[in-house]
């Protein structure tokens, strides 16, 4: 048993090289640096801390080279390192309203308080492969971005100032953090909110597309989705008052959706709601699509079965870290149950064989 142990370890040393050297590629290529995948791999980065639960752009870049651009491995890296630092406290919550937009488009309104800001997107590109990037050229310069510093309007308070729009409970209690605490369900909507920032982005997807195919009681329109900077605060007890320590990207969508009213409720429109770090616009709509149909009961509609309207379905497997754990220790070693499950097998196939003979 210990030569084998011993024969083990080899093994998986011998894995480690061959897998450093994989992750390396052809030498002759110039190695990729933490920096060049920060800075032009901006996306990947940003879905790596919104769902690793860890706002540091280097670190996610770091992860991302390590894992050799698997996503997923990536984001076990941050949690796993996210799980080693000390907690000195908590910030105040962020105040979207104050963003400073990159980014700021309405699907219901065409002129609305602030404008339009298109921003930097793959909305209107033509999707054609751009054989100049493969000459490694120096690009031709890009027109230089307004800056956009003064805050503008929630699109959904223009709603809200008419009363057409549900309004939107203040609750201070302060959500149980998952980082920290294992999933309890029923689950508040503040503690679904942020199990869906970090769940993993195509089961976000999937289960927002599958509303839109009628698997849920969902017709969203966005009426806005804006994406920007804002400050982080933290408060100071010997001072007394906030500090800012830093700012941070957050990409942030509220949809506007149909509802009948009900008998102690007029006609008026319901809120879908996604919040996610970074430039991330698929995960911010998909985590408002599925948000509003989790919401079926506090709204009093009636449960069709959906996908997307079962709490325990959706947030027991929308983590992609818990799923590939479980999906993933399927091809570790299980010789023992196995060969129970074999010897089994042909213990039954004989008596049925036995009992054939028989009857015969």
């Amino acid at each position: 048993m210990y030569v084998a142990v011993k024969g083990g370890e080899r093994a998986i040393d011998a894995a480690h090289a061959w897998l450093a050297e994989e992750r390396r590629g052809d030498p002759a290529v110039p190695e990729l640096t933490v920096a060049q995948i920060r800075e032009q791999m901006t996306l990947a980065v940003n879905r790596v801390m919104a769902e690793g639960s860890l706002y540091d752009p280097d670190l996610a870049a770091l992860a991302i080279k390590q894992a050799r651009g698997d996503l997923i491995e990536a984001v076990f890296l941050i949690r796993a390192y996210r799980t080693t630092l000390p907690r000195f406290g908590q910030s105040r919550a962020v105040d979207t309203a104050a963003m400073a937009v990159d980014r700021r488009i309405s699907a219901t309104f065409k002129d609305l308080p602030g404008g339009q800001v298109l921003g930097p997107t793959f909305d209107y590109t033509h999707r054609l492969l751009d054989f100049a990037l493969a000459a490694e050229g120096a690009p031709p310069p890009a027109p230089k971005a307004p800056v956009r510093d003064e805050p503008v309007p929630h699109v959904t308070a223009l709603l809200d100032r008419d009363g057409l729009i549900e309004d939107q409970p203040k609750d201070d209690t302060p959500a149980p953090d998952l980082t920290r605490q294992p999933l309890e369900l029923p689950a508040s909507r503040a503690l679904r909110l942020q199990a869906l920032a970090r769940a993993d982005e195509g089961f976000a997807l999937s289960l927002a597309y599958s509303t839109q195919r009628g698997y849920g009681r969902t017709h969203a329109f966005v009426g806005e989705l804006r994406i920007g900077r804002v400050a982080v605060e933290v408060d100071l007890p010997e001072l007394g008052f906030a500090v800012e320590i830093g700012e941070i990207e957050l990409t942030e969508c509220d949809t506007v959706n149909q509802f009948k009213g009900s008998k102690t409720e007029p006609p008026q429109f319901t809120r879908g709601y996604g919040l996610v770090m970074g430039q991330s616009e698929r995960k911010a709509i998909s985590m408002s699509l599925v948000d509003r149909a989790l919401r079926w009961h506090e709204l009093g509609e009636d449960f069709t079965g959906a996908p997307a309207q079962d709490e325990e379905f959706v947030l027991s497997h929308c983590d992609n870290i818990q799923a590939t754990g479980f999906l993933e220790h399927i091809k570790l070693p299980h010789y023992v149950d196995f060969q129970a499950e074999l010897e089994l097998v042909r213990r039954i196939r004989r008596e049925a064989t036995q009992i054939r003979e028989a009857a015969e």
